[in-house]
């Protein structure tokens, strides 16, 4: 087959849906996507597994194509509003890349009521001149329910959110607390103060350190140790709440509720390390030099006792005046803290010395009310508390690897790869356009993006170069092939320090014990691995680098047990970025919520994204994203500049670019799709031109789109027939835009406006 997808190619892959009713098949080779019109879409679902074939390219050049062969239609519940419209019931799918309605037989509705959230089962497939046909297999709620938005992600994104009756009676079985028995081949660490450090927030405790000074080699330096919860004592291989454990692959956090990977029993419990409870540990105990390297380390099964639980604020301050009244409080802890101050100072001294990537980026936190509606947005401020615990955690996850290396055995890395080709060919453009003085090799190290990020630190655009450093760097996997972690600029990296919310770390900890014991860790029969791990392996295919010019060696065909620890990998790397989206999508749900309270307000923000279609912008204020449409930034043709990453104007030459500052109203909110849209705001814009736009009128006069209108309301309609024209309308950017040159003062435009609305008004009947 060839390269670019030739006429009359036949491929297989997933029908990826699109809101416009057009669609594209991500095809499994790794090719270009090939695109489906409207008429295509019809018979076919968002994620059906097709064969399509290449019929000619669009007017973009882009690969167009028809479906020739449905190969496999995977059961997935489809969520959405419960709507009666003319005699008809059917349900409007909340992910809008399904593109058509289901309709439901009033036999199948169940106890649903109009307006009501619902699953649905599909038992009749769509066709090219039939909609859907389903049935309600489930009734989620109203759609204003507190943590409603949550409910419809875990069903949306398939993320397990009950636990099997097996697992739960399994849970209920085990002690409620440390037994004599449990303690047998363990080092007795209780007299040892070591402490928990988290948020206030924190429910779980599963890390606990402690730092003394100590000689190390000939010169100064510190004993540190990184106790870490031992959910392997109790979570055994192939047990059901291990099964269970493998098909979640993490916790998954959303505002105001996490969907734990073990039950409360385990993750609140027995296995989080509360203050003055006896708990079983794994510890990763280390000898630091004066110089932050690791001179020795150890791994063995304890017990400990947790002398306090801090929280980072209370470290911050404790660190910050040893005199303070949170110091006082704690007086007994004071000197360890200080110990592990200043080990953290070594480890970081050592950090910078070895390159690592080190940006600092801004992460928000959404504060909720008691309904699960947002009251604010803050960023998350990250004090010397936070960073000492990351250092600690990045030392115990080093040694980890290393252990596992040195003991020949199989197991999961945490890897973080270089740039791609493109990426670095993106990247070098990009810095030669922005006039920076550096650039990268063609084998980069972390030290050149380090080094880049240093030199351009004091620059105005400084914010905009480091954002381009982070896009150009691949997301990190697990993985049984050790390739290093190019960000950290470690050899070897793994996750051993979370295994209460990952399950790669609980993996880890089974093979150190399994060295420790001389003995050899056999991964269970897991359940099959779903569509996210078949997404990325497909997508981590893709990337497999061309053959060098040189003949290699011919390489052995990896064993059984190598692929079934491959698959373990990818199966969790999926399963966090199932987890990523499940959340990003809830805190979207909630932003637009959010904002739906602020239309027509106005504030400044600055672009985080150029693309060929307009610039996104984050506001100050909230930290919220929204899209400037390329129509709304004025009355010139704008062209994209890849290499720069800006869209400038031909005319005026205004550019707009990652860290331009601007001025920007909120003109539009649409909850279902998840997008904001903003309108630019000039300097010297007519205060009554912008209170038109606000009364959902344009500047000409001319009315805004009813959906614009609809959207300001704060109170939601609840009938079908305004649920459907919501939907169904779309806020014509451009002609509004065009309408607003008319030359007319604002006075004027307002009672223009007002007859022609009351004149179209009289005798028409309701859209539907």
């Amino acid at each position: 087959m060839s390269h670019s997808g030739g006429l009359l190619d036949e491929v297989e892959g997933t029908v990826q849906g699109h809101r416009d009713g057009h669609g594209f098949v991500q095809r499994d080779d790794g090719e270009a996507d090939i695109y489906l019109p409207p008429n295509e879409m019809r018979a076919v679902l968002h994620k059906d597994r097709v064969k399509a074939r290449v019929v000619r390219q669009d007017r973009r050049g882009r690969p167009e194509g028809r479906v020739v062969e449905i190969i496999e239609r995977p059961e997935q519940p489809i969520i959405g509003r419960l709507l009666h419209e003319g005699g008809i019931w059917l349900v409007a799918p909340e992910d809008k890349r399904y593109g058509q309605d289901v309709m439901i037989p009033k036999a199948a509705i169940g106890t649903a009521k109009v307006g009501q959230v619902v699953v649905v089962q599909l038992t009749e497939p769509p066709a090219l001149f039939g909609q859907p046909v389903g049935r309600v297999k489930e009734v989620l709620g109203e759609i204003d329910d507190p943590g409603m938005e949550i409910e419809i992600a875990v069903r949306k994104y398939g993320v397990p959110h009950d636990f099997s009756e097996a697992c739960l009676a399994e849970a209920k079985a085990l002690p409620d607390k440390v037994r004599a028995v449990d303690k047998k081949g363990r080092v007795d660490l209780t007299d040892v103060p070591l402490v928990t450090i988290d948020g206030e927030d924190a429910r779980d405790f599963d890390d606990a350190v402690y730092c003394e000074a100590a000689k190390v080699g000939r010169g100064k330096g510190w004993r540190l140790l990184v106790a870490i919860a031992d959910v392997s004592a109790y979570v055994q291989t192939g047990s059901p709440i291990d099964i269970d454990a493998y098909d979640r692959a993490t916790s998954v956090y959303f505002p105001r509720r996490v969907i734990p990977m073990l039950p409360e029993k385990l993750s609140n419990g027995l296995c989080s390390l509360n203050p003055e409870v006896e708990r079983l540990c794994m510890v990763c105990d280390m000898l630091v030099t004066a110089e932050g390297e690791i001179y020795a380390y150890q791994f063995y099964p304890a017990v400990m006792w947790s002398h306090a639980r801090f929280t980072y604020t209370e470290v911050a301050a404790i660190l910050g005046n040893t005199r303070g009244p949170e110091a006082a409080k704690r007086k007994e802890r004071v000197k360890d803290l200080l110990n592990l101050h200043d080990a953290y100072r070594a480890l970081l001294a050592q950090r910078s010395k070895r390159g690592a990537v080190d940006f600092e980026t801004t992460e928000t936190q959404i504060i909720c009310d008691e309904a699960g509606r947002i009251e604010k947005i803050v960023p998350r401020t990250r004090n010397e508390a936070h960073r000492l615990i990351e250092e600690a955690m990045l030392a115990a996850n080093v040694c980890s690897a290393d252990f596992i290396a040195e003991g020949k055995h199989p197991g999961l890395y945490r890897v973080h790869e270089g740039p791609t080709p493109e990426k670095k060919e993106i990247l070098r453009g990009y810095l030669k356009a922005m006039g920076v003085g550096l650039s990268i090799t063609d084998d980069p190290k972390p030290g050149e993006f380090q080094a880049i990020a240093e030199a351009t630190k004091e620059r105005p655009d400084a914010q905009q170069i480091h954002t381009m450093l982070l896009r150009s760097m691949q997301q990190a996997i697990y993985t049984p092939i050790n390739s290093g972690h190019f960000g950290l600029a470690y050899e070897a990296y793994t996750h051993f320090t979370s295994p209460i919310r990952r399950y790669p770390d609980l993996l880890v900890h089974r093979v150190i014990k399994a060295i420790l014991g001389k003995t050899k860790y056999q991964l269970p029969m897991l359940p099959t691995p779903g569509e996210a791990h078949a997404k990325l392996a497909k997508r981590l295919a893709s990337r497999v680098k061309a053959p060098t010019a040189k003949p290699q060696k011919a390489t052995v065909a990896p064993s059984k047990e190598v692929l079934a620890w491959q698959a373990a990998g990818l199966h969790c790397s999926a399963n966090e970025r199932r987890a990523d989206e499940a959340s990003r999508d809830v805190e979207a749900w909630l932003k637009c919520k959010y904002m739906r309270e602020h239309l027509g307000e106005e504030y400044g923000g600055v672009v985080t994204a150029a693309t060929t279609f307009g610039i996104f912008v984050t506001l100050d204020a909230m930290y919220v994203e929204g899209l400037v449409h390329i129509t709304e930034l004025g009355g010139e043709y704008f062209k994209f500049d890849e290499q720069r990453q800006e869209l400038r104007g031909e005319r005026t030459g205004i550019r707009y670019a990652i860290g331009t500052r601007v001025r920007v109203q909120v003109s539009r909110v649409d909850l279902d799709g998840r997008k904001i849209d903003f309108r630019l705001v000039r300097e010297g814009e007519e205060l009554s031109s912008r209170a038109l736009k606000d009364k959902g009128l344009s500047t000409g006069g001319v009315p805004a789109k009813a959906s614009t209108k609809r959207s300001a309301r704060k109170k939601p309609e609840t009938s079908a027939a305004a649920e459907r024209s919501d939907r169904s309308e779309r806020s014509d950017r451009s002609s509004d835009h065009a309408a607003s040159a008319a030359p007319q003062s604002a006075m004027q435009a307002f009672r223009t406006a007002v007859k022609k609305a009351a004149s179209k008004m009289k005798g028409r009947k309701p859209r539907r």
